[in-house]
């Protein structure tokens, strides 16, 4: 990946709204984290005058819903940017690669799902929760760079040893995380379900994308042809656990492994803390009902 200037063919239009309400793109609204992201703006009531759906050509005419309307899934063309206020990009990180320079040049803001643009020039890393658990929040700043989600076990890690910090001093902290199938995709999804299948009925396994048996065990590193490797996201949860976390917090060590589940990541945690600790005071801590010291 390349880190190039941050430039821009047009001027951009300021992120505000037109007539209190704005203009959005989803990259990636067949995937279901596209999905689950049109979902989540319908439920939380999004300002939005206009929400395209775009995705890579496989997906183009699906129909999604968007509260009571139908959209259909549009190709991803340069000209689907223009005066675009947000463009959220839930595609992979290739997909997110190819597009994001040409939401950029139009002016829009750009959302990072992927975590395909961290190192790209005047990126952050952001976690309205843990800010919101650290007691600082910084104004927005969306462009010219773009803004990149926290991963979400960065995002957990962080608010419980935020909340665990307040009733002691963390000496330690292990963490093991079980990803589930969902994080690779539908593909991801379908080759669990499908491994499952032929392992009852003693028939060969698909590895397409694991590289590995998945079903009914626990994978601490795919196969040699696995279209990713599990190290990469041990690595990206750390990183943005240190961004997010602001030294506030100790580092954990982390160990990922891919779970035969389909939805839902888990975490199984160990924390050590300097002396005697009430055991009501840090369920309290944990669950978010004790002050800050």
């Amino acid at each position: 990946m390349t880190n190039d200037p941050v430039k821009s063919t047009s001027v951009p239009h300021p992120v505000t709204a037109r007539g209190s309400l704005y203009r959005a793109a989803i990259v990636g609204a067949a995937s279901l984290k596209g999905k689950e992201l049109a979902e989540m703006l319908n439920e939380r009531n999004f300002p939005a005058a206009d929400i395209r759906l775009l995705d890579d050509d496989e997906a183009l005419g699906q129909l999604e819903a968007m509260g009571d309307e139908i959209s259909f899934i549009q190709r991803v063309r340069a000209e689907q940017f223009e005066n675009v206020d947000f463009t959220f990009f839930s595609s992979d990180e290739d997909g997110t690669r190819r597009n994001w320079k040409d939401a950029r040049d139009a002016g829009s803001a750009i959302i990072d799902l992927s975590g395909a643009l961290e190192n790209e020039p005047g990126a952050s890393v952001r976690s309205l929760w843990v800010e919101r658990e650290r007691g600082h929040i910084p104004a927005p700043e969306l462009q010219p760079g773009p803004c990149i989600t926290a991963h979400p076990v960065a995002v957990t890690l962080a608010v419980l040893l935020l909340r665990a910090r307040k009733v002691g001093i963390i000496q330690r902290a292990v963490v093991t995380v079980f990803e589930p199938a969902s994080e690779k995709g539908q593909r991801g999804m379908d080759e669990l379900h499908q491994q499952t299948v032929n392992l009852l009925s003693f028939q060969t396994l698909p590895k397409d994308v694991y590289d590995a048996q998945v079903a009914f065990n626990m994978v601490a590193r795919y196969g040699q042809k696995a279209q990713s490797v599990l190290d990469s996201v041990e690595a990206r949860i750390s990183r943005h656990y240190q961004k997010i976390s602001g030294g506030s917090a100790p580092q954990p060590s982390v160990i990922l492994l891919q779970a035969p589940v389909f939805h839902s990541y888990a975490l199984a945690a160990f924390l050590e803390l300097e002396g005697d600790v009430d055991v009501q005071a840090l369920s309290q801590a944990l669950g978010g009902d004790l002050p800050a010291t």
